[in-house]
């Protein structure tokens, strides 16, 4: 059974997250999301819409999703890869790179994000309509 594994916050679930986790899963057999609690959030600087509880019921319904567990810290990731097994590792290609240092333990696959979409543009879609409603 080849493992796949992928990380992210999945906050205001929209296409290109069921993209990315549907694409993550052609890779393998079984995907494991690591989604990041709020405390981890907080640590980044970001405070996600839906709580870490609600994220992880949305995700766990997802058909291509086998597994979600927590993000908790940065360093994570290498022990996240060994306990788990996994064969591969999935981000979006903004991250290219910046994950190489996993090649020792797995494969690192880089793959595109959903053109036009994505939760920081919904947010500011968002304010844009409020600004304009409040006129």
């Amino acid at each position: 059974m080849r493992k796949v594994i992928t990380y992210g916050t999945f906050d205001l679930l929209h296409k290109g997250h069921v993209n990315i986790l549907r694409r993550a899963k052609e890779q393998g057999d079984h995907l494991t999301v690591v989604l990041s609690s709020d405390e981890f959030n907080a640590l980044k600087g970001k405070k996600a819409y839906t709580s870490y509880e609600d994220r992880k019921f949305i995700l766990e319904a997802i058909r291509y999703v086998d597994q979600v567990i927590p993000e908790t810290t940065w360093e994570q990731k290498i022990s996240d890869v060994v306990d788990n097994e996994i064969d591969i590792f999935v981000m979006g290609h903004d991250w290219e790179g910046k994950f190489d240092f996993l090649k020792e333990y797995c494969e690192v696959l880089y793959l595109p994000r959903t053109e036009g979409i994505s939760t920081t543009k919904i947010k500011e879609d968002l304010k844009e309509e409020l600004k304009l409603e409040s006129k």
